[in-house]
């Protein structure tokens, strides 16, 4: 499944048509740094979950400022740079992953285990927009 929309390097996660966006944007690709999957949950929730090995929760930051959710990773530890390595595959180098969320979405939570950050989302529409009843008078 394809997650990413309408901006280079960002995903633009929402609930209203969210999926038909994905496939309409499929020559876009996310960075490959660090990977990550993004899974609904129902109608209302989301979660991106990225693959963030090697990093501790003081390593990583998570931001939303209006509706621009950014996760930077950051190695605070300098100490692998005195490792003499005869082959790195997992990478710590920085990152910063930037999402737009739609209108109403709410970063829930966040949660860091083994190895994979995963940032819950959700759908929640203010009490005044929701659709009420209205009563009939006779």
């Amino acid at each position: 499944m394809t997650n990413n929309l309408l901006f280079p390097h960002a995903s633009f996660l929402g609930f209203d048509n969210l999926f038909q966006q994905l496939e309409r944007a499929k020559e876009h690709q996310l960075p490959p740094y660090p990977p990550c999957n993004i899974v609904k949950h129902g109608n209302n929730k989301i979660d991106i979950e990225m693959a963030v090995a090697g990093f501790s929760m003081d390593d990583l930051d998570i931001e939303c400022d209006k509706n621009v959710l950014t996760i930077k990773g950051f190695k605070l530890d300098a100490a692998d740079s005195s490792r003499d390595y005869i082959h790195q595959g997992i990478s710590h180098k920085k990152f910063a992953r930037k999402f737009t969320l739609a209108e109403h979405i709410e970063v829930t939570g966040a949660t860091l285990v083994n190895g994979i950050l995963s940032v819950q989302l959700e759908h929640i529409i203010p009490e005044e927009l929701r659709p009420r009843k209205i009563a009939i008078q006779q």
